[in-house]
């Protein structure tokens, strides 16, 4: 066996029964690299409070990855990344949606106040009182 091999396989044992990355840990990683960018034009601009904040927050969020990334609580670590797909997912999903109801001119859409229920109905039937399909609250609307 090669020295590089004996690496890994010593690198394989090191890191059994840890987290490791996940998408929670990627997100972090990308707010890091932001804050080196941002770290970076505020040194060139001199100003010592700015250049200390962003050099905790730097710190900061490169523990944090570390942390996330070696701990052995696996049951915390996958709530944690759980919850962030969950938010991830809803934000990307709500906008796709956003994007094709804005592309959909033969229909028009209302929210309902009571439970926030997107309701469909077609352009063109004037003025009309939609009935909420979820919660049975009426809206009035032109469409």
């Amino acid at each position: 066996m090669g020295f590089f091999r004996n690496l890994r396989n010593a690198f394989a044992r090191f890191m059994y029964g840890r987290n490791g990355m996940d998408q929670l840990n990627r997100a972090l990683v990308y707010v890091y690299l932001a804050i080196w960018g941002l770290q970076i034009l505020i040194s060139r601009l001199k100003i010592p409070f700015l250049n200390v904040l962003c050099s905790l927050a730097f710190y900061a969020v490169m523990f944090l990855i570390f942390f996330r990334m070696f701990s052995k609580n696996l049951y915390k670590r996958r709530a944690e990344n759980q919850k962030w797909v969950n938010w991830a997912w809803k934000l990307k999903s709500n906008h796709a949606g956003a994007k094709a109801r804005h592309a959909d001119k033969e229909h028009k859409y209302f929210t309902c106040k009571a439970c926030k229920t997107i309701c469909r109905v077609p352009v063109g039937k004037g003025k009309i009182i939609i009935t909420c399909p979820k919660c049975g609250a009426k809206i009035e609307a032109r469409t």
